[in-house]
């Protein structure tokens, strides 16, 4: 079906607000005059105004107030959940709005999770509906709460139980994990949030943390997006999140016999297996790193897999050795953590496995991540960056209470991005901060007045100047900036600095899942190029406009490199890898891989492309030669097609 939204109806000019509201999908609406919901009404109803703002056939158009068919419901149904937990909305750019949207989606839970300072009031209905919450199913008390049971008992006595889910693992291998909000013996209502999700604090959505912010350039730190965070972040666990991974093996049937889940396997010491339990299987709560086993599996081996010395030794000893060969579970590079979960799938216990599966063991092991410097940071008005550098608290700089910054942005990032909300945002927190108090602002607040954003900021933050010893807080020669100190010199800086409290979001774009380095690795059938991407251990592509970046600087040996040895001249680079190690001079480079495929699809055109050589001799004569393009390096030459020897009647019979 279609979404369908609500309109109140108009009648000459007149809102139907005692009749129910009409619901209507977007085709149903697309030929009436509907005017947006804060459009002015008068006690009786009455559309007041001359002209009224209205959208009709997918076009923004004026007309006169009985001419309008509907009223929306409110101003915030033409915008989605995403956009309308943004404050300020209607000082933001498009474009940015909907990057903030977007990266609200990405938004990492956090340890701590922290409610914003200055919301939209949508928070809460927001929680709510993301279904991360336990709400009462009736009216009663708290008969029994701990961190896995909440019980909730009836005027009858009669009592219900919600189980709270702990430390799951998320598609996006962030932590889910359930917090009761209640004690034992408070009352509740049917309905009311009695347990918080993992990105949501008293009921109301909670992705990111209030840290005090500023907008100043410090030593080049925060060019272009980057962004300058406090060591505070770091040791306090602002912005820590739990990730949870999952790691999966299958025990199979091959062609030499069935694959085993064991802990006897061959050429690993002890060591190696301490950490495994009998069957095999990495123990709860075991901290495991790189290169760990996690589960132990040996596979059978034939006779054509085992090496030479092993058959010298069968030959003589004559033993049968255990053929079997290490294909054992590890911990990935770059990985670690402590195991939380292990679960085993079988046929006997009536699990459902992949064709060709007796076994599948599951091994989850969750992680702390702390910010570091490469993480993707943002607010929620599209204002994204990286994390540069990481200062010590005392070298940030500090306010004249002796407060330090937790982060710098630069201020070169909001006025050609016209995100103007997050100065509004940062501004009113600051305010919120100072008197103790959070704001909620639906988006579309104009209605209540011209410069309505402007006048409610400037408003709070002169009342919290009236607080004893706050005085400091809000200078109307300056508005909206504070005299702020160097923390390496105990210097003011020559230029107040507008200040505030703003909410960041740390998102899933993180630093220690996208580094990766590749010396030799697996490469593409068919190009014989490196692969791409970290999950196959691929290479970095070096593009048409990269190679064209280093023509331009006459680069001429390194691109030579990048063409052939490093990429797909198979013979070239085997002798180049050959002549590292020895530490001999590497040879010139061949022909790559991909131009021979490029000829020989031409030629399967039916074009008669060829390449050609010219040769000098000692004489000084030159003559013409044609390259044999799928010849290698001692000449040799692969067949086109398959040679027969012909054999007479009689070498025939004598074979039969």
């Amino acid at each position: 079906g279609f979404i369908e939204t609500p309109f109140y109806q108009v009648e000459n000019g007149r809102v139907l607000q005692d009749r129910p509201p009409v619901y209507m999908t977007a085709d149903e609406e697309d030929d009436l005059r509907v005017a947006p919901g804060d459009v002015p009404v008068d006690e009786n109803g009455y559309i007041q105004g001359e002209n009224v703002a209205v959208r009709y056939r997918q076009e923004f158009t004026t007309t006169t107030p009985d001419q309008v068919d509907f009223l929306s419901v409110s101003p915030v149904q033409i915008i989605s959940v995403a956009t309308s937990l943004i404050p300020f909305l209607e000082h933001d750019d498009a474009n940015r709005a909907l990057m903030g949207s977007n990266m609200q989606r990405q938004a990492v839970p956090l340890l701590r999770p922290e409610r914003p300072l200055v919301g939209t009031g949508l928070e809460a209905q927001a929680a709510r509906d993301s279904g991360m919450v336990i709400l009462s199913r009736i009216d009663g008390e708290i008969s029994y709460v701990d961190a896995q049971i909440l019980r909730v008992k009836d005027a009858k006595g009669k009592e219900y139980e919600h189980e709270l889910q702990k430390y799951q693992r998320s598609n996006q291998d962030t932590c889910l994990n359930q917090r009761p909000l209640v004690y034992e013996g408070d009352e509740v209502r049917a309905g009311q949030v009695i347990a918080d999700g993992s990105a949501t604090e008293g009921g109301e959505l909670a992705l990111g943390q209030n840290i005090l912010v500023a907008y100043m350039p410090w030593e080049g730190y925060n060019y272009e997006d980057a962004i300058l965070i406090s060591e505070r972040l770091v040791f306090d666990d602002v912005y820590t999140s739990i990730h949870i991974e999952k790691y999966e093996i299958e025990a199979r049937q091959t062609k030499l016999g069935p694959e085993e889940i064991t802990r006897e396997i061959p050429n690993v010491g002890e060591d190696a297996l301490r950490q495994l339990d009998e069957t095999g299987i990495i123990r709860i709560g075991a901290w495991v790193e790189a290169g760990d086993i996690l589960v132990g599996k040996v596979t059978p081996k034939g006779e054509s897999d085992q090496p030479p010395e092993e058959k010298l030794l069968r030959a003589i000893f004559g033993e049968k050795a255990r053929d079997v060969r290490d294909n054992s579970l590890r911990v990935p590079n770059g990985e670690k953590g402590r195991v939380v979960d292990v679960r085993l799938f079988t046929r006997e216990q009536g699990d459902e496995l992949p064709p060709g599966a007796n076994m599948v063991v599951r091994v989850y092991v969750a992680q702390k991540r702390k910010i570091q410097v490469g993480d993707k940071m943002a607010g929620r008005h599209g204002n994204k960056g990286i994390i540069s550098r990481i200062l010590p608290v005392e070298d940030m700089p500090y306010l004249p209470d002796g407060t330090p910054l937790d982060i710098i942005l630069n201020p070169l990032g909001v006025p050609s991005r016209m995100n103007v909300g997050q100065v509004f945002e940062c501004l009113l927190g600051w305010a919120g901060q100072c008197l103790d108090v959070r704001f909620k602002l639906t988006p579309f607040d104009e209605m209540y007045g011209q410069e309505a954003s402007r006048t409610t900021v400037h408003g709070k933050l002169d009342q919290a100047r009236q607080t004893e010893g706050l005085e400091w807080v809000f200078n109307p020669e300056e508005p909206g900036k504070i005299t702020v100190f160097d923390g390496r010199t105990g210097e003011p800086f020559d230029r107040p600095v507008t200040v505030g409290k703003a909410y960041m979001l740390k998102l899933v774009h993180l630093v220690d899942d996208k580094i990766h380095a590749r010396s030799t690795g697996p490469y593409s059938l068919v190009t014989q190029q490196p692969l791409g991407g970290k999950a196959q251990q691929g290479g970095q592509r070096f593009g048409e406009m990269e190679v064209w970046a280093l023509e331009a600087f006459g680069a001429a040996y390194t691109l030579q490199e990048l063409l052939t040895v490093k990429s797909d001249d198979m013979q070239g680079r085997n002798e180049a890898l050959n002549a590292i190690v020895k530490g001999k001079a590497i040879p010139h480079p061949g022909t790559p891989e991909s131009f021979k495929v490029l000829m020989r699809e031409l030629q399967s055109l039916g074009l008669d492309i060829a390449v050609h050589k010219v040769e000098t001799a000692e004489d000084g004569s030159s003559r013409d030669l044609e390259v044999d393009l799928m010849a290698d390096v001692d000449r040799r030459r692969t067949p086109s097609r398959p040679t027969y020897e012909s054999l007479s009647r009689e070498e025939f019979e004598e074979e039969v």
